[in-house]
């Protein structure tokens, strides 16, 4: 098996929280709780869950931008905690994002020939006369044709559709291996969504790409992932194929995510079809439950589920999920 073009190994980020205005006890949101994920070569991930899953931390930590508390984040085979500046800023080169949202994450005083020539010019990539023909052929690339008409203009002249086809140039124009993609279509219209998705899929095969693609949307998880990991409250529940997750479906949250989507237009066995709903609301990040994080909300608990912590063990061909009813037989 190849090994990982990136991972987090382990990984643990805890934010404090200062209680009251004249201070008091502090207490910390458990962003992410020992999570450990490795992203192979030319593989898409979905990563997917509710809002306060983890997800976008998960991605600031794979990217560097945000510190862990504990565990490590490896970039061909590297921790990032050791590069050299050298090596740095190969990573930084190596390994781009793309937001969810393409107005906030322009400047809007640099035009695109402005904003797509800086990352150019930090790594030495071209020379100046080479450049203008280079981003010609990458905004085409990238469906905005004729590119001469869209370099000497500004973010707010553009539609969002065409704003996040400029982030996503930005992002490629120092030839990466790795693209984060934090929510990229969620801020997009409907009839915009499929054209982005279709462009960022033929671009993984065209630049061979390795993509963490972060969504709350499973039916577009299911359109661009290879492989599916589902986050609850810090730390994955479940992660195999799409296929076998979509079909097959092992841990009680993804589930009850699958139900509740539509979109997803999920094929299940009999065992797996019936509508399940979730008890009560989520709990505070700042005081996640013992033992599994969902037990205080999944139809299935019983009194291991709030005691003991599960892992993830493998419950079919590249399929492991984090759920006590997997073993409960043996008990």
């Amino acid at each position: 098996m190849s090994a990982d073009v990136i991972s987090i190994e382990d990984g643990v980020v805890n934010f404090p929280v200062h209680s009251g205005l004249f201070g008091g006890p502090t207490r910390h949101v458990h962003a992410l709780d020992h999570v450990n994920l490795g992203l192979k070569e030319n593989e898409t991930i979905g990563l997917v869950g509710e809002s306060g899953s983890g997800k976008t931390t998960l991605g600031a930590s794979i990217l560097g931008l945000r510190q862990l508390t504990g565990g490590v984040v490896r970039w061909r085979g590297k921790p990032l905690a050791d590069l050299t500046p050298a090596d740095k800023l190969a990573f930084r080169r190596d390994v781009q994002v793309v937001f969810q949202d393409p107005y906030a994450s322009l400047n809007p005083r640099l035009s695109i020939r402005a904003a797509l020539t800086r990352p150019l010019k930090l790594h030495k990539l071209l020379p100046a006369k080479e450049r203008s023909e280079y981003l010609e052929s990458l905004l085409d690339t990238v469906g905005l044709r004729p590119a001469h008409l869209y370099l000497d203009r500004y973010p707010h002249e553009f539609s969002g559709g065409q704003r996040q086809r400029i982030a996503i140039a930005r992002a490629l124009c120092v030839k990466p291996s790795i693209l984060v993609a934090d929510e990229p279509v969620s801020a997009l219209d409907v009839s915009i969504r499929s054209q982005i998705l279709n462009l960022m899929t033929r671009l993984k095969e065209e630049f061979r790409l390795s993509m963490l693609f972060l969504s709350h949307d499973l039916g577009v998880v299911r359109f661009i992932a290879d492989r599916v990991a589902v986050m609850y409250l810090g730390r994955i529940v479940e992660i195999g194929s799409v296929q076998s997750v979509f079909r097959q479906p092992n841990h009680p949250y993804t589930r009850i995510l699958l139900n509740s989507a539509p979109s997803a237009k999920r094929t299940t066995s009999p065992a797996t079809s019936p509508q399940l709903e979730p008890r009560g609301e989520p709990p505070p990040p700042t005081n996640p439950p013992s033992g599994c994080h969902f037990h205080t909300r999944c139809p299935f608990a019983f009194q291991r589920c709030g005691t003991e912590v599960p892992r993830l063990a493998t419950v079919g061909a590249d399929h492991q999920s984090a759920c006590h009813l997997n073993d409960r037989g043996g008990e």
